[in-house]
């Protein structure tokens, strides 16, 4: 017992479950402190309103494939010993990509999904490149090209009337069009899964589950693998042991941008959202970091912290209309936010652990 505590898949494991309860016991208190009457109830229903109602679950697995996506991204990146802080950018120019296929262009969502890929890569290469080549720090560059990437998004779609909603006979002029207008075929295929989980569900999680594996496989499974998490390590030794260290900065970087651009064509791709013209980044690729950590970037172990981030987040809605819609967001940011902790819990229960391993060794000498 005492060995399978300390490995460090357990050890990964008990951290997050404990920041998990640490996020979902802050929670409580703050129901308490604002509508006490309905504290116990209202937990209750945040917490097992997914499991009573089919649709809900749908819409659970819906939220989790770009989730997982964005979460793989920043895991995959944090694996090489990078921090891909620029998800969001990538999520949102790879988006762009798979809608100019499938509406622009007309073409399946297969081909969407390939594209949403390339363009993240290409938007999670460059500051790779200027990582590798010009020693820019990835987080500032990343940062910066999260804005660069939303405002030429905005641009290109402004400026492309078939892109826009009015052009399909929609009133909006802020927003692209619907794919069930413009191309049925570049909507993500449903497979029958909407008469069991509703009109949300779709095979966006199974894709994503796809990659999670495929991560998973490469990382764990191949000398290209090894190779990254070498220079993760230690990128002078790596490169003294004659791996190319440069290039795979920007591969890391380029597959993590990979990663984030599927999620933002799974999410576009659904046949239920529509991208409009805003002047914030989006949320999804920031909230790919909570759910790395709380798998401590393993790739199978993001598929669950997806999912669990996802069902409080539509959990969350059936505290309505007894809680405001401010609390809501107030619980889920704080489960999102000891989720951060989670390492530090780790070491925490290591340390602990250890001492205990040492107490007994002594007291088996004496």
């Amino acid at each position: 017992m005492r060995k399978f505590l300390q490995k460090r898949g357990t050890l990964s494991l008990m951290g997050s479950l404990v920041s998990i309860l640490a996020g979902l016991l802050l929670g409580f208190i703050l129901l308490l402190i604002f509508n006490p009457v309905h504290a116990i109830g209202g937990l209750e229903d945040m917490l097992l309103s997914g499991a009573r109602d089919m649709s809900k679950l749908g819409k659970v697995l819906y939220t989790a494939a770009p989730l997982l996506m964005t979460g793989l991204s920043v895991g995959f990146a944090f694996k090489t010993g990078l921090f891909n802080i620029g998800a969001s950018g990538q999520y949102t120019v790879g988006a762009f990509f798979a809608l100019t296929v499938g509406i622009q262009f007309q073409l399946p969502w297969y081909v969407a999904i390939l594209a949403g890929m390339i363009g993240g890569a290409i938007w999670g290469a460059i500051p790779g490149i200027f990582k590798a080549y010009f020693n820019v720090n990835e987080v500032i560059s990343a940062i910066m090209f999260n804005w660069i990437g939303l405002f030429a998004v905005n641009m290109c779609i402004n400026n492309m009337p078939m892109m826009l909603a009015n052009a399909w006979g929609q009133v909006a002029r802020d927003r692209t069009a619907r794919l069930a207008d413009a191309n049925p075929a570049a909507a993500l295929p449903k497979l029958g899964l909407d008469a069991v989980f509703g009109n949300y569900m779709n095979i966006g999680i199974f894709i994503a589950v796809i990659f999670a594996i495929l991560a998973w496989v490469i990382l764990s499974k191949t000398t290209f693998g090894y190779e990254l998490k070498a220079c993760g390590y230690n990128r002078n030794a790596s490169l003294y042991a004659g791996i190319n260290d440069k290039r795979n900065i920007v591969l890391s970087m380029a597959i993590a941008g990979a990663f984030a651009g599927v999620g933002g064509a799974i999410y576009y791709l659904s046949g239920t959202a529509q991208f409009t013209i805003i002047k914030t980044l989006v949320n999804m690729g920031f909230n790919g970091i909570p759910v790395a950590l709380l798998a401590s970037s393993h790739p199978i172990g993001t598929i669950f912290s997806s999912l669990f981030i996802s069902y409080i987040q539509v959990g969350g809605e059936s505290l309505q209309p007894e809680f405001a819609k401010e609390i809501i967001d107030i619980i889920i940011a704080a489960i999102i936010y000891l989720s951060a902790f989670a390492l530090l819990v780790q070491g925490g229960i290591a340390r602990l652990l250890s001492r205990k391993h040492e107490r007994a060794a002594g007291k088996e000498e004496d």
